[in-house]
């Protein structure tokens, strides 16, 4: 298990990689959005990256109308990806992540899932010819549920899961429910607390999300991956604190010895 954490696009990338760096964490997820990232200097951001050997995750901005019905702006929207995808294979990433597109005509609301597949098929492969698992993030409805997860994993082959609790908290299943049925196609996790009202991007123990429950979902799975402390702060001089319990927070319940909590989390998922 990683812990890393996500930029923030407002403030400096280089005074966050080397302020992460210090702080010893494992990696940075990387967002590429304005105003202060939108245009990274891979030659920099390599050597910071190695001076603190913090490796990268991927993450792409969640505006971006990739999945809307008129071709124009779906390859628009493809020419911007593979800049991205282009920039975190160079930095060494092997995962990249993408939010579901909720841009669409009024008219066409009941077709989402479908422009979301469908445009996802072209990213999927765009992102596999430059080595990246392409990771789609839960969010709102309708991407808020297992069967819509299942079924979009159908259409899109190669397509794996990113899994936000802070995003499973404000909707129709919680993580520990994606843990259980999707749990072989995790490949990458967001830690961040809210109260189930907001994406509040919290620290952790903060809002109402049950922390130990979710740590032994991840565990239950054989989960050693990466996972993200989403978390924000508008006083920036707080913000190492806030991370650092957050950090510990994590690693305590991780070295925790539930009994048997792998066999309960199975034995929940068969009276499922």
């Amino acid at each position: 298990m990683k812990i890393g954490v996500m930029n923030n696009p407002r403030v400096s990338l280089s005074d966050q990689i080397i302020a992460f760096g210090e702080a010893e964490f494992d990696f940075i997820d990387l967002t590429i959005e304005g105003p202060a990232a939108l245009t990274p200097d891979v030659k920099k951001l390599k050597i910071l990256l190695e001076q603190f050997n913090l490796s990268v995750v991927g993450h792409t901005d969640p505006a971006l109308p990739y999945a809307y019905p008129i071709a124009g702006v779906r390859q628009a929207c493809l020419v911007e990806l593979e800049r991205c995808a282009r920039l975190f294979h160079n930095l060494g990433a092997r995962i990249m992540n993408i939010h579901p597109c909720y841009a669409c005509p009024p008219g066409m609301r009941n077709e989402i899932l479908t422009l979301n597949s469908e445009a996802l098929v072209d990213i999927q492969r765009m992102a596999a010819a430059h080595e990246l698992t392409l990771v789609l993030e839960n969010f709102v409805t309708p991407f808020d549920s297992v069967s819509v997860f299942s079924l979009i994993l159908q259409q899109v082959p190669g397509l794996q899961v990113h899994l936000d609790f802070g995003h499973a908290n404000l909707g129709r299943d919680d993580g520990v429910t994606f843990c259980q049925f999707l749990g072989q196609d995790i490949k990458h996790v967001h830690f961040s607390d809210n109260r189930g009202t907001a994406d509040h991007h919290m620290p952790l123990g903060v809002g109402n999300i049950d922390w130990l429950q979710s740590v032994q979902a991840l565990q239950s799975i054989g989960y050693e991956g990466t996972i993200t402390l989403e978390v924000f702060c508008d006083d920036r001089s707080m913000l190492p604190q806030y991370l650092e319990i957050s950090r510990q927070f994590v690693r305590d319940l991780w070295d925790k010895d539930p009994p048997s909590h792998k066999q309960r989390f199975a034995d929940d998922k068969n009276r499922l």
